[in-house]
This record gives C-alpha cells, sequence and structure tokens, in this order.
C-alpha cells in the first residue's frame, strides 16, 4: 500500500531544506574567523618600553605602512621580507601616491640602532616627514 499519492512526492521535492546551507555557512564563519589571526604573520619583537604619554589622535590606518627591523637587520614591511633597497623604493611610490603616509617603525630592542636610524634617513630623504618609533605600552601596576 503506498502510503502518499503521486501528487503528494512532487510537492515535496519543490521545498527546499535550508537549514544544512546554513550550518555549512556558519561553520565556514568559524573557520575564517579561527584562521584569520593565524595567518597574519607578525615577528616577534621585544619592543623597547615606553615612557611616554598615549597617544590620543586618530590615524587612518590605510595611511600606515609597517617597517619590522629584526634583531638580525633584516627588514620587513607589511610583513614581508625585503631588502633596504627596496624598502626604500616600495615607501617612495607609497608616498607619491599617497602623501598622507605615515612610517610606523618597530624594531626589535635588540637592534643596532644603524639599522632604524637607515629607515628613517630614508624616509627623510623621500620627503616622508610623518613617522612613527613604536614601543611596548607601560604595564600598569
Amino acid at each position: 500500500m503506498r502510503r502518499f499519492s503521486q501528487r503528494h512526492s512532487l510537492v515535496t521535492l519543490n521545498e527546499i531544506n535550508i537549514t544544512p546551507l546554513l550550518d555549512l555557512a556558519f561553520v565556514l564563519l568559524i573557520i575564517f574567523v579561527i584562521t584569520r589571526p593565524l595567518l597574519e604573520q607578525n615577528i616577534d619583537l621585544q619592543l623597547p618600553q615606553d615612557k611616554g604619554k598615549p597617544q590620543t589622535r586618530t590615524i587612518d590606518r590605510r595611511n600606515i605602512r609597517l617597517v619590522e627591523i629584526t634583531q638580525d637587520g633584516e627588514y620587513r614591511l607589511q610583513g614581508k621580507h625585503v631588502s633596504f633597497r627596496t624598502l626604500e623604493s616600495q615607501l617612495d611610490s607609497a608616498f607619491h601616491q599617497n602623501p598622507k603616509l605615515i612610517v610606523e617603525i618597530r624594531a626589535d630592542k635588540r637592534t643596532q640602532w644603524d639599522y632604524g636610524m637607515a629607515v628613517i634617513d630614508a624616509c627623510q630623504r623621500y620627503g616622508i616627514t610623518q613617522f612613527s618609533i613604536k614601543t611596548a605600552p607601560v604595564e600598569r601596576r
């Protein structure tokens, strides 16, 4: 004995169950949220302690180029390993595209100052007057 008629079976085929689709979307969202911080490859630097006042003005993050210097004197621009000549040319072209460019310099506290000063000299040579030397925040007691 047939439980459903031919007509009822066609009706059930027209309905779409979106629950599995939503489950898949949420699983993918969770995967991307968890893996996003892992994709950012920052260098583990020991920054010197900050003794000054905290910064109060707001800065547009699109105007910032991050230069990191390891203790061995290796340069990274926006997380990518570059030579010093490449660093200079990329900062120069970025400044020509965006005159509001700010260069943030993060150097390991064990780095020789020659490497940091070379970046500052390059900034000044190409007319970049806004740069920032990043330090570790003061620990509050």
